[in-house]
């Protein structure tokens, strides 16, 4: 499995939000990597609040966090956010995430397929009860990287988890489609890996949580934000071809939808609001 990558692809201002936290990211314990892609850890102190913003990645998300001004620490099981991510942060807090690959989080939770979760942020103890209130404590707390990822990897090892080739299934799937700019009809890639649509279409729901078809536009618009918060120099007619599109409308009006703003206004530095 591939290391942590460096790349803010999906965050919106990666800038502005690298300016007023403290970002980072782990590898898990060698055991769990098969499933969890990194653990992601934040910490904030900041005079004015902030609001960032996330064009999120197909998968499902535990965090463990701490809103120091607000209360104790509480823990949270995020599914696939269909549209823009937002998270308010004021005065001092933390936050220690740990980021499924698409496709691995059932392995972890088999009892419902992962659309249960799209769209949803619970409690983490209604999906794990073995995230109680002090054991998130012990994840969040401590002041150092190292301990907090310990204390991470505790948890996750304890957890039941059975393989599943069905995950491991999706997760290549997936992998191929964030790589590959060349896959961009739902019914072109099925038959290239065998499968039929249908088919393709339960095995995303039940391990993804979204369809084929919404990874194929969402890595898109990932691959566009971040031109556009890169370069001021964008063919943007040009780029919307690269990327599958019919022309230049339908790639402006899917930036828009999902990130706030045309993606003209957004190399220009202005955010969603």
């Amino acid at each position: 499995m591939e290391a942590p990558r460096h790349d803010t692809r999906g965050i919106v201002d990666p800038s502005g939000l690298l300016n007023r936290v403290r970002f980072r990211r782990h590898e898990p314990a060698e055991p769990l990597r098969r499933y969890v892609e990194w653990y992601w850890l934040i910490d904030w102190d900041l005079p004015l609040p902030y609001a960032s913003h996330v064009v999120p990645h197909p998968a499902v998300n535990l965090t463990f966090q701490w809103d120091e001004d607000e209360g104790p620490p509480y823990a949270e099981v995020t599914g696939v956010a269909l549209g823009l991510y937002t998270r308010k942060l004021t005065g001092r807090g933390r936050v220690c995430g740990v980021k499924f690959r698409p496709g691995g989080f059932r392995p972890y939770a088999p009892e419902a397929p992962v659309s249960r979760w799209t769209g949803r942020a619970l409690p983490a103890h209604e999906v794990f009860p073995q995230a109680t209130a002090d054991t998130t404590g012990t994840i969040v707390t401590p002041a150092d990287d190292r301990a907090r990822v310990a204390a991470l990897n505790t948890f996750l090892l304890a957890l039941p988890c059975t393989p599943d080739p069905q995950a491991d299934q999706a997760m290549s799937l997936v992998r191929h489609i964030r790589a590959d700019r060349t896959v961009r009809r739902v019914g072109d890639f099925a038959e290239e890996q065998g499968l039929s649509v249908r088919a393709l279409q339960r095995l995303f729901s039940t391990y993804v949580g979204v369809s084929p078809k919404w990874c194929i536009l969402r890595y898109r618009i990932h691959e566009a934000l971040e031109l556009a918060g890169t370069r001021s120099d964008v063919d943007w007619a040009a780029l919307a071809a690269d990327l599958g599109y019919a022309d230049q409308a339908h790639l402006v009006r899917d930036f828009t939808t999902t990130v706030g703003v045309p993606p003209t206004t957004y190399a220009q530095g202005v955010e969603p609001t």
